[in-house]
């Protein structure tokens, strides 16, 4: 097995793994300043307005890009598996 096989391999999943999770994070980032931001404004406390929005927002995201991203760890997982012979040399 070769050393580069793996590492080539590793970075092709950190890629995958940051192209998959980034969108998702930046939205729950995005609207948890702006609930933050709302609520020092109005000094409302509430634990679910901060929760809520969140969740319909990453529904709303995943039913938007979810086929994208289901299509893309098809697309890892075969690369993947069609490197095998390569890593068992």
């Amino acid at each position: 097995m070769n050393d580069t096989v793996v590492i080539d391999i590793a970075r092709d999943a950190i890629f995958t793994c940051a192209l998959v999770a980034g969108p998702i994070m930046l939205i729950v980032l995005l609207v948890g300043v702006l609930v933050g931001i709302f609520q020092a404004a109005t000094s409302i406390n509430e634990m679910t307005l901060s929760f809520v929005p969140k969740l319909i927002m990453v529904v709303l995201l995943l039913t938007a890009i979810g086929s994208w991203q289901i299509q893309l760890l098809v697309d890892f997982a075969t690369h993947v598996f069609q490197r095998i012979p390569e890593v068992a040399r």
